[in-house]
């Protein structure tokens, strides 16, 4: 029997209503299970096809009533094939060094990640982080993760990612990078390497989390085509530019049994 045939039992909790941090006067609801046991990272695969997102030991997806603007989206890898300007990205950085590394919190790492929420998002809640929060977002884990440190050539750590591995792709869970290095265009390379990496082991999926069409901060992954986007229970192609969903590409997830 495979992964996809099993009916997993989950726990289900919805979230009291809280001030979305997209869309200025909404309030968001999610929905959160755990990911524990000997099956976590199976109803993690299962449960990322289905839209949710991994925030620490939980699984969560948007349960908002009066709004439905969150879309998962994500890259089909195979059929993705570089612009113009992706390869300049890429030829800009081709003097990084990659190392993939177990999911452990460094102190050089958290320096980077505190100047990154200073120069991005310095009233952001995430700027407030510690360096014990910043480890419990990294270690948290209780599925298959992993660090992906990017180095210059001297040994300086320059940009990180959080990724979880899936069995149909790489979930992109974190980003951040030296705020310095804007021309480089730092943010945009990490992704071209998920994609890069994913090619490179015939893995279909990079996993890039919500779009939202009225939140410019995430414009940029609609960059990232073919692009599926995940609604009505189906992924379907994500029209270039518009962000439309077109017709349904995959079937749709296997079930889960909710116990509240």
């Amino acid at each position: 029997m495979t992964v996809n045939q099993r009916r997993l039992t989950q726990h289900y909790f919805m979230t009291a209503p809280m001030p979305c941090p997209y869309l200025a006067g909404r309030f968001e609801r999610k929905l959160v299970t755990e990911l524990r046991g000997p099956e976590a990272n199976n109803v993690h695969d299962l449960l990322s096809r289905a839209g949710f997102r991994r925030s620490h030991s939980i699984a969560y997806l948007p349960a908002c009533s009066e709004c439905d603007a969150c879309v998962p989206v994500r890259v089909r890898c195979q059929d993705f094939k570089p612009s113009k300007s992706f390869r300049r990205i890429s030829a800009r950085n081709n003097d990084l060094i990659r190392n993939v590394l177990p999911p452990s919190a460094t102190q050089e790492q958290f320096q980077l990640f505190s100047q990154y929420q200073d120069a991005r998002h310095g009233n952001g809640d995430m700027a407030r982080m510690d360096a014990r929060d910043y480890r419990a977002m990294i270690e948290d884990s209780t599925v298959d993760t992993s660090i992906f440190e990017y180095r210059r050539p001297d040994g300086s750590l320059i940009a990180v990612a959080l990724v979880d591995n899936l069995s149909d792709g790489l979930s992109a869970v974190y980003s951040f990078f030296d705020p310095k290095e804007q021309r480089r265009g730092l943010g945009t390379f990490i992704i071209l390497d998920m994609i890069k990496e994913a090619q490179s082991f015939e893995i279909p999926h990079v996993y890039l989390g919500y779009w939202i069409d009225e939140c410019r901060k995430m414009s940029y992954k609609m960059r990232f085509q073919p692009l599926e986007g995940f609604k009505a229970g189906e992924w379907a192609r994500m029209d270039d530019g518009k962000g439309a969903l077109g017709e349904p590409h995959d079937t749709k997830p296997a079930s889960f049994t909710s116990i509240d």
